[in-house]
């Protein structure tokens, strides 16, 4: 990253000559009246401590602000930790944390004069509060650790990109924030994932690549540039560097291999391998890990700053180009560049973030707006009754919309198989039925009208599927002797009403379970059509009745639909038991005996020919294996004849019987009375078709005669 030697200095910092270069720390010159540059200073920290906010706000909130930002990224040996307890002022065991740690931390440094002890204070979970102060130094470090095991065990990852922020004030400490990620490895420590080092390399990389975040990438210098692990990721992230600060830390490391002013120069250019426009930073912090106290901690940090400078003077050849290189090396020019490059990313992100949180604020005054209006609509008994109304009849033409064909929601992924409609409506296979019945389009997801033709069909297939059971003897005695001692004589009516228990015996089953599985289609479509209205209403940009809120308007809706569901089930099976008894009754063969008397031959082909006939013909197939089921059929109808009428008839019944009857005009007697004797009632039905057969024979005659 390209830099400047011009430099904003903090309250906390005291103006020293250039020229002294041993002092502690490097200092610029202010070359601007005090009182300006304490306005400056104070204008600085106001708007670092909006941007705190805004930044502690958006975290609580999961809001995305362009708030300009720092994230630290190295690898886990890099020296990232030991450079953010730099930055702090203190030492807080970081280092000891950053394997425990799985989760990206922000540190809200802030400068106050008045706080000679750090307070350091977190930010509670899903809020933007913060916690009561905290002075341990082990403290910090077991909260960091236990809010990261917490956060992990419950989301049952093994990394979060939820970070943890916590607020740092000390009076030595800049005004800087800085997003600390966990450190790139090659291998999980033990316990821990196989995958956990690509989860956090997921985890850093979508950290860094917003583009208002400035990269703070930490390396080694006992790594080659060329032999860099983790520096390839940064080109990916940012190929140009153009927001990427390169820090090569642990430098003291590397003083000793120079022994010529050529060798320092071309280090510390990494021109070969950065860009000429690319100047890293050289920075050095203290080895020791004993445990010191804070003040001595920042003067040997200072020390440490002095005695590189010292070794590059007087311990190389020639020393090394000062003009050129002074302003990077040491950790003091690394904290005032940060510090200055935040302060400029803030001031000119200003009018952008203004712009967003005005716009967010009249967002949010509409929706307000909105909420208020609604909640005085709550006493207008009329407004409520019209938005009823009018939401109750948009969901209705919805549900009819999907009963007629729809594909809005998507199928794949509102719409159900057969084998899942059986399953979740709990009705399972269809009674009677041994094998496994299985209609075409059975593994497509359909719903409404789709799936609706589908259950219609899967009955029909299961109905063809019913062989006829063996009749016992007694059963065939009961009917046969029965009719035989009452003179009604035959085996062919018999024959007859056996027929007839075994069909009422045997659909009755199948017509409530197909009545049951539509049913449960039907039922369906009230969460599809809410779905549906609420796509339609997002597209457009209006409300239909808005009744979003009311949820005992919701259930009393879904209610109704579900009790219009049951009522409508069981009308339909008393309808289709109606229906049944009516077709399997002993006086429906006065409307069959001209049929099977007169047209027994063609009834009997009309009947081989729809047996024969597969169910899966009278349905379109549109899944998987459509050819071989259309092969399978076409095998099935070889060496039949062509069907003289494509409409599908009714077993036993022909047209030729259809045109008699109309002709005939017959009439089916009333149901006798139970005070009447039925042989009685059954000799007269037969006299009476009698004298209407023969009636009709002498007219048919009298009119062929003329």
């Amino acid at each position: 990253m390209a830099t400047t030697n011009t430099f904003l200095s903090t309250p906390a910092k005291t103006p020293i000559d250039k020229a002294n270069s041993s002092s502690v720390s490097r200092k610029h010159h202010q070359s601007i009246d005090p009182s300006l540059s304490n306005r400056s200073a104070s204008e600085f920290k106001t708007r670092f401590e909006a941007y705190n906010r805004l930044q502690a706000a958006a975290v609580a909130f999961g809001e995305k602000l362009p708030i300009p930002e720092i994230v630290a990224i190295g690898g886990q040996s890099d020296g990232k930790s030991s450079l953010l307890e730099a930055l702090l002022g203190f030492r807080f065991n970081v280092r000891e944390v950053e394997m425990g740690t799985r989760r990206p931390l922000i540190l809200q440094m802030v400068h106050d004069p008045t706080a000679l002890e750090p307070r350091c204070r977190f930010q509670e979970e899903d809020s933007e509060e913060y916690g009561s102060p905290i002075v341990s130094a082990s403290t910090i470090a077991d909260i960091i650790k236990s809010r990261t095991e917490a956060l992990l065990k419950k989301s049952k990852t093994a990394v979060s990109s939820k970070p943890i922020v916590m607020r740092a004030e000390y009076a030595h400490s800049p005004n800087l924030t800085i997003i600390d990620t966990p450190g790139f490895v090659l291998k999980a420590k033990k316990g821990e994932p196989e995958n956990t080092p690509n989860e956090i390399l997921s985890m850093v990389k979508s950290l860094a690549s917003l583009p208002h975040r400035i990269l703070l990438f930490l390396q080694q210098s006992s790594v080659e540039w060329c032999s860099s692990l983790w520096l390839d990721v940064i080109r990916e992230i940012d190929p140009t560097f153009r927001r990427t600060l390169i820090v090569v830390s642990k430098f003291d490391n590397r003083l000793k291999e120079f022994t010529d002013r050529w060798e320092v120069d071309r280090y510390l250019s990494a021109s070969g391998y950065l860009g000429e426009n690319i100047h890293p930073f050289f920075v050095a912090l203290p080895k020791d890990k004993s445990t010191v106290s804070n003040d001595e901690f920042r003067k040997q940090i200072s020390q440490v700053d002095i005695e590189i400078l010292r070794h590059l003077r007087d311990g190389v050849k020639g020393g090394f180009d000062e003009e050129k290189f002074r302003s990077y090396i040491g950790f003091g020019c690394l904290r005032d560049y940060l510090e200055s490059e935040l302060q400029k990313r803030y001031k000119e992100a200003a009018p952008a973030t203004l712009a967003l949180l005005q716009q967010r604020c009249s967002e949010v005054t509409t929706e307000l707006a909105r909420m208020d209006s609604k909640i005085e609509a709550t006493s207008d008994v009329a407004h409520l009754r019209r938005s009823a109304m009018l939401h109750a009849a948009s969901i209705c033409n919805h549900v009819g919309a999907l009963i007629d064909g729809a594909a809005d929601p998507a199928p794949e992924q509102w719409g159900k198989t057969t084998e899942e409609e059986q399953s979740e409506s709990g009705i399972g296979s269809w009674p009677g039925v041994t094998g496994y019945t299985k209609p075409p389009n059975a593994t497509l997801r359909l719903y409404g009208g789709a799936a609706f033709e589908r259950a219609m069909h899967e009955f029909r297939c299961a109905a063809y599927s019913i062989e006829c059971p063996p009749v016992s003897r007694e059963k065939v005695a009961n009917i046969l002797l029965a009719h035989a001692g009452r003179g009604r004589g035959g085996v062919t009516e018999a024959a007859a009403e056996i027929a007839r228990a075994a069909a009422r015996s045997w659909l009755a089953p199948l017509l409530d379970t197909a009545c049951d599985r539509l049913a449960f289609v039907l039922g369906n479509l009230f969460d599809l059509a809410v779905e549906r209205n609420q796509r339609h209403d997002s597209d457009y940009g209006r409300k239909t009745g808005d009744m979003d809120g009311y949820v005992g308007f919701y259930a009393a809706l879904r209610h109704s639909f579900n009790c219009f569901i049951k009522d409508l089930t069981k009308q339909c099976k008393q309808l289709v038991r109606h229906h049944l008894d009516s077709v399997t009754s002993p006086y429906s063969q006065v409307c069959y005996e001209n049929d099977a008397m007169g047209s027994f031959s063609s009834g009997a082909n009309s009947i081989y020919r729809f047996n024969q006939a597969s169910p899966a013909s009278f349905f379109l197939e549109l899944s998987d294996g459509v050819a071989a089921l259309r092969d399978e059929t076409m095998r099935d109808q070889e060496n039949i004849p062509p069907e003289k009428n494509a409409q599908q008839t009714t077993p036993g019944k022909g047209a030729k019987a259809r045109e008699a009857l109309q002709e005939n005009q017959m009439t089916v007697p009333e149901t006798p009375s139970p005070d009447q004797p039925c042989d009685g009632v059954y000799v007269g039905v037969k006299k009476e078709l009698g004298n209407c057969i023969e009636g009709w024979s002498k007219k048919t005659a009298s009119k062929n005669d003329r």
